[in-house]
């Protein structure tokens, strides 16, 4: 992942706007919203587990959603474009 990619607005606002999407869709399985849900709420819940790392609590979050959003766009392009169609 490049950094000018990480610091670009336009990247934090796809993000953003994708990542309700991809949590309420029914068509991406639990056990794939849950790669995201359950490493950001330890963390959150237990910071202690990894006290050498020196990233907040909201940097982790941001990262798993970007994470998130980049692997569901890649293995369910559908859910957007159904979606998008529902829509219009």
């Amino acid at each position: 992942m490049k950094w000018k990619r990480l610091l670009s607005l336009r990247q934090w606002s796809h993000v953003f706007r994708r990542m309700p999407r991809f949590i309420t869709s029914s068509r991406i399985p639990l056990g794939e919203k849950l790669l995201f849900a359950v490493p950001v709420l330890l963390y959150w819940v237990l910071p202690d587990v990894m006290p050498f790392m020196p990233i907040d609590d909201i940097g982790v979050t941001l990262l798993l959603m970007n994470w998130f959003v980049t692997r569901a766009e890649r293995k369910y392009p559908d859910v957007l474009e159904k979606q998008h169609v529902r829509v219009r």
